[in-house]
């Protein structure tokens, strides 16, 4: 079993790179972990809805390159079902149980994903209604992964 995030964009501050270790080194127990960051695009607090597309589709062309036909892909999307961590849990377990060895979940840059790394992804998820930094949304996508492996084999972890 494997587990890919592919991520838009870099993580710029130290606390951010080590709790992402954190939840790698615990997430070693259980899986293998990578972790692909693609280069974000230039945008600008101002710009056009056309210019904020093309740096979508930019983005969105880069994360599809790492991304192999037979890969299940879970898009992390503010627009996907919300579910709690025992829900979550299972839901992670219902990916493997596909017979898929490796999960690729994508999180977007800061205008999201494009439309077709939407089309691509074969599940979506939310994490919540709130809207964190691509940055956060890393260190969380990974610490509720972590989370739903300690739930699925009854570990104390989640209460």
């Amino acid at each position: 079993m494997k587990i890919k995030i592919i991520a838009v964009g870099s993580i710029k501050e130290e606390y951010w790179r080590v709790a992402l270790e954190e939840y790698k080194n615990r997430l070693s127990l259980y899986t293998k972990i990578e972790i692909i960051e693609v280069k974000d695009e230039p945008a600008p607090p101002q710009m056009s809805k056309a210019l904020q597309e093309k740096v979508k589709l930019k983005e969105g062309t880069k994360i599809l390159h790492k991304i192999k036909d037979k890969d299940l892909v879970v898009a992390v999307d503010l627009n996907g079902p919300q579910r709690d961590s025992e829900t979550f849990a299972k839901f992670v377990d219902s990916l493997f149980v596909r017979g898929n060895s490796e999960i690729i979940f994508v999180i977007g840059g800061s205008l999201g994903l494009s439309p077709e790394v939407q089309k691509r992804a074969n599940e979506v998820v939310t994490l919540s209604k709130l809207t964190f930094t691509h940055q956060m949304t890393r260190v969380i996508v990974l610490e509720q992964i972590y989370r739903a492996f300690k739930i699925n084999r009854n570990e104390t972890y989640h209460k």
